[in-house]
Formats: C-alpha cells, sequence, structure tokens
C-alpha cells in the first residue's frame, strides 16, 4: 500500500507553506491519481488480466494506469481521440513513459477508419466505443473512467486525509487550511468530504484549472450532493483557459521551483496564483499545499513555454534558459 508521503517546509510569498510531497510516493506510481487509483492497486482482482482507460495522449492518468498494470501484470490498454503526429514523431513525457511500461495506446480515429464493420456515422467518444464495442469482447478487462473520477477514488484519497490528519495532531495544529488545484475535483472533494464526516477542524480550498466554477460544483454533485461537504472554490483575477500558455504562469514556475523542489506546468502555476492572493485573508491558520506529482508532463509543457516566450532570446540563450529550468528541477 503507498502511504505516508513526507511534509516538507516550503516558503512561498514571505509565509511557510507545508508542503505534502505526493510525488515522492513511489518512484513509478504516485502523485494525484497513485491516491485515485490505490483501490485497484491494494484490492484482488481475481481474473482480470487487462486494465482499460481513456484520455488524451499526453494525459497524467495514461501514465499512472501504465504504472498501476505493470505493477498488477496487467496489459494496458489506454483509447485517445487521437495521437498528434509529432507525438508519433517524437514521443515524450506521459506517452513515452507509458509505451515504455508496455501500454498499447490506441487511437480511436485511426481504428475507426481501419475497420469496415464499425458504423462511421456514428460520433463515438472513447468512452461509449470502449462500453459499447469492447468491454463485451473483454471479460477479463477492468474498465477505469477518465482521470479516475469515480467513487473508487475515495479509498485512497480516504488515505491521504487521514495522513494529513494525522499529521496535524502530532504538530498540535488546529484550523488547517489544505489548498490543491483541481481538474475534476475529485481528490479535493473526496478529502473535505472526510474532514466534515470527522468533524475535524482542518478544510480544503480549490480552484477550476480545467473548466469554470459551474463546471467543478458540477463534478462534485456528480460524486455527493450534499454541497455542505464539497470544499471551496477560491478563484483568480481573470479567466484562464486549460492548455493555454501564460506569461505569468511560466514566471511563477520559476518561482516555486527555485526552492528546489520540481512543480508541474499545467496545474501548479495556477494553484499558486490563487493560494499568494488568498494567503493574507489565512494569517491565523496553518496552510498546506498537495504535490500532486504530474511532472512527467514538463517534458512537453516546458518546451511549449520556450517556444512562446523565448522567440526574442538567441539560440544560446533559449538554451541557457532550458539549462536553467531543468537545474532547477531536477
Amino acid at each position: 500500500m503507498l502511504a505516508n508521503s513526507p511534509v516538507e517546509s516550503f516558503s512561498f510569498a514571505g509565509r511557510e507553506i507545508f508542503l505534502k510531497r505526493d510525488d515522492l510516493l513511489h518512484p513509478g506510481f504516485s502523485g494525484n491519481k497513485a491516491r485515485k487509483f490505490a483501490y485497484f492497486l491494494d484490492q484482488e482482482f481475481a481474473g482480470v488480466t487487462k486494465l482499460i482507460g481513456h484520455g488524451s495522449a499526453q494525459a497524467n492518468s495514461l501514465y499512472s494506469l501504465s504504472a498501476l498494470a505493470k505493477l498488477k501484470g496487467w496489459q494496458c490498454d489506454f483509447y485517445v481521440d487521437h495521437i498528434a503526429s509529432h507525438v508519433l514523431t517524437l514521443p515524450t513525457g506521459n506517452y513515452a513513459a507509458a509505451i515504455a511500461n508496455g501500454t498499447r495506446v490506441i487511437d480511436l480515429s485511426s481504428l475507426i477508419a481501419a475497420n469496415p464493420f464499425v458504423q462511421r456515422e456514428l460520433k463515438w467518444t472513447c468512452h461509449e466505443y470502449i462500453v459499447q464495442q469492447v468491454l463485451p469482447a473483454e471479460p477479463n478487462a477492468l474498465f477505469i473512467p477518465e482521470g479516475g473520477r469515480c467513487q473508487y477514488a475515495e479509498y485512497g484519497v480516504n488515505q491521504l486525509a487521514a495522513e494529513i490528519e494525522t499529521w496535524a495532531m502530532q504538530q498540535g495544529m488546529t484550523d488547517l487550511k489544505v489548498f490543491l488545484p483541481a481538474g475534476t475535483g475529485t481528490t479535493a472533494l473526496f478529502l473535505n468530504q472526510y474532514f466534515v464526516r470527522q468533524q475535524s477542524d482542518i478544510r480544503v480550498l480549490t480552484c477550476a484549472v480545467v473548466g469554470g466554477d459551474a463546471y467543478l460544483r458540477q463534478q462534485f454533485s456528480m460524486l455527493n450532493p450534499n454541497s455542505a461537504e464539497h470544499p471551496q472554490i477560491l478563484n483568480a483575477d481573470k479567466k484562464y483557459h486549460f492548455g493555454k500558455l501564460y506569461p505569468e504562469f511560466y514566471a511563477m514556475w520559476l518561482r516555486i521551483c527555485a526552492s528546489g523542489v520540481q512543480f508541474e506546468l499545467l496545474y501548479d502555476p495556477l494553484g499558486f496564483i490563487v493560494l499568494e492572493k488568498y494567503l493574507p485573508q489565512w494569517d491565523a491558520s496553518p496552510v498546506m499545499y498537495i504535490h500532486q506529482g504530474g511532472l512527467l508532463g514538463n517534458e512537453t509543457m516546458l518546451p511549449r513555454y520556450l517556444r512562446k516566450f523565448g522567440q526574442s532570446s538567441s539560440a544560446h540563450g533559449e538554451k541557457h534558459l532550458l539549462s536553467d529550468a531543468k537545474t532547477l528541477c531536477v
């Protein structure tokens, strides 16, 4: 069982922040997805020989499912809407690591185009295709929904919550604020739900990275309709679009990586921008930030940032910037 990731002290915006290092859970299986998928690692699944998932070709869940399947001795098939040509030409990041783990990444658009028996006029989503076309012929397969947004995630997130609660008690802390940026919000929801039900004074705060507040509240309600158990959603000063490159994201990433801890470039920059905005309101409360891993994504995100914001630099200067960033985040 994966548990007891360390807590470190981290200086940010003139405050001491406690950093829950879930990126250090296991060399090959860590972070947010390891917590969400912990149930599948810990339980026995008699007769299962294959793990099936879906998402994007560079998703953190792709690599995490590949690592889970490898640990369990299963084949992993991961369905994607498409695979960009540059990813096929020069595999990097989560895609390359998953392939190295033996995962078959299946391009649904190419599969349908090559299969005369599939009704091509139907606009299949990966989920629909798996449920209707794949699972009926795969009795020994275990299917995990995209990103791990399911009730099974509660098992591993509860373990994380219990670790945080025990740590806070050992430190003699009260009114601990736990902050993490959210995609589907599954981890934030189950964390706060645990603390509320345990009648703890620990509360979870989050911000919407993938969609807006309405999207995040909808995701919460799909797993738990009781809004009294939902985390508080905090906002940045402007609207950001998921996956778009922003200079303030890159600047924040360089700031936080200067601490010597590597962070990822997709969720953490916005997380720390929002955290910095609200920290002055929490003067009397200790604050914990959950490091959710996802570091392999930097292999694709960092070159994108350098291409976009390094155009005015000389070739030598751009190489130096890349070297500095990698040095910060080794």
